[in-house]
């Protein structure tokens, strides 16, 4: 296994930006918890109204499909979903 780091961006509709970043927010704790992670931190874009981004660090992909079946993420997905203007983009990255 090899660690990842996650962006996800998250594109919401104007006037959801306070209920979208609420929701992010009440997911960090509990995903921060989980053993496999290691980092997890809600942003919010300063020059894109309306982008908020998740910077994320896990032991896995293997570790991030399981984060991806929490209850936790899964309230937040819930929340998040009427609110997006645009599908998530979500970059799966690893160091070069």
């Amino acid at each position: 296994m090899s660690q990842i780091e996650v962006v996800a961006i998250v594109q919401v509709k104007p006037g959801a930006e306070a209920a979208a970043a609420a929701a992010m927010k009440a997911c960090t704790a509990p995903s921060r918890a989980e053993s496999t992670n290691h980092g997890y931190t809600p942003h919010r874009d300063l020059e894109a109204p309306g982008t908020l981004v998740f910077i994320e660090r896990w032991e896995s992909r293997e570790a991030l499909q399981a984060h991806m079946e929490t209850p936790h993420f899964k309230e937040m997905a819930a929340i998040l979903e009427p609110l997006l203007a645009a599908p998530l983009a979500i970059h799966i990255l690893q160091p070069l």
